[in-house]
């Protein structure tokens, strides 16, 4: 920034400086013609004031004219007659009126005239020379600028300028200076945070403050590393779990063999049918682990049009090869379409009709149903799908519990499942943006709720049957 700052004044100074002095050089050359033409306007009209006729000689029309012509202070007017100074005006530089330096620039064109510049020991000069041409003698009115004298001031403005562009060059290194270390320290900070995060610990997250771009930044890699920390966590828990669960049917399967008896035929094709069903086991376990870890991907819901009343008469009509209930249907919703993934809560549906069979008894009522909440009194705003059972209920303090992963409450005999069935429901749920909940149902029993929001664009059959204008 400070080199650019340089330039910049740098620039300014040059283009300032070429401008105001081509002006300084105009105006000299102009005033050099100004008197040039007043001392032809003399020569031709003017006359002798002590004889009132025409000037006698060329030494009498210099007197005059410098007698009423006062030069600037960066003039010099020499009366040259007889190539020699007859008369030179008053001048800081009036020696140099009749110096041998004049006379030899001044003596070739004293005939014919010029206006012409040169350098000399008093400096640079603008020299202009008239020519007066009498019966008896020659001569020449010879107006000498002194430029260097008419660029001191500017001379001085530059200096002055130079001073100040150096000192406002160093106040301003030193304000960008300050100003970067400011605006920088987030990002070292930041550096410095980052490097202490590693594999074992991302929860460290960088500090957030103001609204600017590097604040912005911050948040989004404190977004980036809260991402990465869910994404390792899932997949700890993921190694846990199935590590955990995989380790009791592999020293099973490690066990049996080490002791089976290959020649007792009846024995190998036991430890076989055995072998086979904790394989199985192993095999639901792996899926529901990678249903579970797929999850918290995007693209784990694919939400289309679904018709509510058709979804639950269809879960309603696969449940009943779970097991031999009352399968009932305990509420519609006159045709409201909602936009959901019709696969996944069938899933979850199903997860908890499976569920309901295995804590009821052949012939017990096993219910699913829908309906749309409009308790907010202006639209709908929720959607509530649930599956409830006739069976011995879920304790108060498991009703929270028993969606957690391997987490179980009273296990019945035969039920060889893991845990994992209720943690899948909950992540169906929360991929479209709702909940789960267990609560009583009447009698007895309990009833597992999927609370979904009601989607804005969602229409009934009716209106989606009317035919566009």
């Amino acid at each position: 920034m400070a080199v650019l700052v340089a330039l910049a004044l740098s620039s300014a100074g040059a283009i300032m400086y070429g401008i105001e002095s081509a002006r300084l050089d105009r105006a000299a050359t102009a005033q050099a013609e100004q008197e040039i033409a007043e001392f032809r306007t003399l020569q031709e009209q003017g006359k002798d004031p002590n004889t009132a006729r025409d000037f006698a000689s060329i030494r009498d029309l210099m007197r005059v004219f410098l007698e009423r012509n006062v030069p600037s202070d960066n003039e010099l007017f020499v009366a040259w007659v007889d190539d020699k100074a007859a008369f030179v005006s008053a001048s800081d530089h009036r020696g140099f009126g009749g110096s041998d330096e004049l006379a030899a620039l001044v003596a070739r064109h004293v005939e014919d005239g010029a206006e012409f510049r040169a350098d000399s020991s008093v400096g640079e000069l603008l020299i202009t020379v008239q020519p007066v041409h009498g019966q008896s003698s020659r001569g020449a009115l010879v107006v000498v600028t002194f430029l260097d004298d008419m660029h001191a001031d500017l001379t001085n403005l530059m200096r002055t300028y130079a001073i100040f562009s150096l000192l406002s060059l160093g106040v301003i290194t030193m304000l960008a200076g300050w100003q970067a270390g400011r605006l920088l320290a987030p990002l070292r900070q930041m550096s410095e945070t980052a490097r202490e995060i590693s594999v074992t610990d991302l929860s460290r997250r960088l500090p957030e403050t103001g609204n600017d771009d590097i604040s912005a930044l911050t948040r989004t890699v404190n977004e980036m590393l809260a991402r990465l920390e869910e994404s390792f966590t899932t997949q700890r828990q993921f190694l846990d779990s199935a590590g955990h669960e995989l380790r009791t049917p592999l020293t099973i399967l490690r066990g049996h063999l080490e002791v089976l008896d290959e020649d007792n035929p009846a024995e190998v094709a036991e430890t076989r049918d055995m072998l086979l069903d904790e394989i199985d086991r192993m095999a639901r376990l792996v899926n529901d682990l990678i249903l579970l870890t797929k999850s918290n991907r995007p693209d784990f819901i694919t939400p289309g049009p679904v018709d509510l009343d058709a979804l639950v008469s269809s879960v309603v009509t696969k449940a009943r090869g779970l097991g031999v209930r009352e399968w009932q249907v305990d509420a519609t919703t006159d045709g409201v379409l909602l936009h959901l993934d019709e696969q996944r809560i069938t899933q979850a549906l199903l997860q908890l009709a499976d569920n309901a069979v295995k804590h009821t008894h052949p012939g017990d009522v096993i219910a699913v149903g829908a309906s749309v909440d409009h308790s907010d009194g202006t639209s709908s705003s929720t959607v509530r799908l649930w599956v409830r059972d006739a069976g011995h209920g879920v304790e108060p303090g498991d009703r929270e519990r028993i969606f957690e992963r391997f987490s179980r409450s009273a296990v019945l005999p035969g039920d060889e499942g893991f845990g994992l069935g209720l943690s899948i429901v909950r992540a169906i749920a929360s991929a479209h943006g709702g909940t789960v909940h267990v609560e009583d149902a009447e009698p007895t029993g309990a009833t597992f709720v999927l609370t979904l929001p009601f989607a804005a664009d969602t229409v009934t059959e009716e209106e989606e049957s009317w035919p566009a204008s």
